[in-house]
């Protein structure tokens, strides 16, 4: 390789300061909504990590070794808690998923799954299910929602596997009713079909429900779940359903790499964030709510031409905010409000859609319940005026 070719482009050289600008404004907040563990220095993060340890480790315990000890603590505290049979382990929920439908479509003897195209897999793995273990993907609906009972029930061909992800993420964390939920997976079994969720934050979906996690996961044949998403976790994932289905996917767990040697100072923040923030998150989301209306009443107050919180009433404690500015414009002025007042509404902002229409992800967490509607919408009006050109 050329010293040419191993050299920054201007491009990649400025996304790099602004991220490192951002990082350190969010660092340097007093008032957030949410924090990120990507947000802290390894150091912090390391001393939080040690802190909590012991209130879910003996220290004295042994270590590991390739899937034992702690790691198979928490595989049956998650089977405990979704109400399976057994649970499996996984470095990544990418993994987790990838054996998943592929144990599906041995067992079906159908490599189709049905998905949404907004859903994980299709969007952020670069075709894995495809290039990797050769299923196939077909979509029941485009709409910006999971697919309702009619649309699987309908749809035009044949398909082994049903994957709704929940909360449907890049739609705004959205989620079907109760009811809903409840006929699409009734609609595929009719086809007789399996129904697998991406619940990677399926921590979150209890409230919106109104049903425990267990009651929820009995819908499915089985259920993959993250350990960093919602519950702060350093990484790491868990596949749960029947124990023979657990047993073959630790089989392919193995083939695909995913046989650890050592793997505790994941599993134990796993195992903290079960402890500490899973009671937290129904208060999460209540508070979410609170954020979303102040949100949209503050930015009309601020005669913003055109806001759209999304969805109106959040269904978890993660929603969307658009509004009519370059992200450009939008991520100054996040960065500078947190720099000079060292309060952070915004993290980053992104265009999506029409030019000049931009978007932006927020989440309630420990450090927003402070946060009363007043303060946001006093850090609203402060927000706006800092957008460049707008004045």
């Amino acid at each position: 390789m050329t010293d040419s070719e191993e050299r920054e482009t201007p491009a990649q050289d400025d996304a790099k300061k602004a991220r490192a600008r951002r990082l350190a404004a969010l660092r340097g907040a007093e008032r957030i909504l949410g924090m990120h563990g990507v947000d802290t220095t390894i150091g912090e993060r390391l001393a939080a990590l040690t802190d909590a340890a012991w209130t879910v480790a003996e220290p004295g315990r042994d270590g590991d070794l390739y899937g034992d000890g702690i790691v198979a603590d928490l595989e049956e505290r998650v089977a405990r808690l979704l109400g399976t049979e057994a649970a499996a382990y996984f470095p990544t929920g990418t993994m987790a998923q990838q054996v998943a439908l592929r144990c599906w479509a041995g067992r079906t003897g159908n490599a189709t799954v049905a998905l949404h195209p907004m859903a994980h897999p299709e969007r952020h793995e670069r075709g894995a299910f495809t290039a990797v273990s050769g299923l196939r993907t077909v979509h029941p609906t485009t709409e910006p929602r999971l697919p309702n009972a009619d649309e699987v029930r309908d749809f035009a061909e044949p398909f082994g596997a049903l994957m709704l992800e929940l909360p449907l993420r890049d739609a705004g964390y959205v989620l079907p009713t109760w009811d809903e939920l409840v006929s699409v997976t009734e609609a595929a079994r009719e086809r007789d079909a399996v129904v697998h969720f991406d619940g990677a934050r399926l921590w979150e979906t209890t409230t919106h429900f109104g049903r425990p996690l267990d009651e929820i996961a009995a819908l499915a044949d089985s259920v993959y779940v993250s350990f960093y998403k919602t519950l702060g976790g350093l990484s790491g994932a868990a596949l749960a359903g029947p124990r023979s289905f657990v047993e073959e996917a630790k089989t392919w767990r193995h083939r695909y790499g995913g046989q650890l040697f050592q793997q505790f100072p994941a599993v134990i923040s796993a195992l903290v964030g079960l402890e500490r923030e899973l009671p937290r998150v129904p208060e999460y989301v209540a508070h979410a709510r609170v954020v979303a209306e102040a949100l949209r009443e503050a930015f009309a107050e601020a005669g913003v031409p055109w806001v759209r919180v999304h969805p109106e009433v959040p269904h978890t404690h993660e929603f969307q905010v658009w509004l009519p500015y370059s992200s450009e414009q939008l991520n100054e002025a996040a960065v500078t409000q947190a720099e000079e007042t060292k309060t952070s509404l915004f993290r980053s902002w992104w265009e999506q859609g029409p030019p000049g229409l931009s978007v932006t992800e927020v989440t309630v967490s420990a450090r927003g319940l402070d946060w009363t509607a007043d303060d946001v919408r006093a850090a609203v009006a402060d927000f706006v005026a800092r957008i460049p050109g707008t004045a």
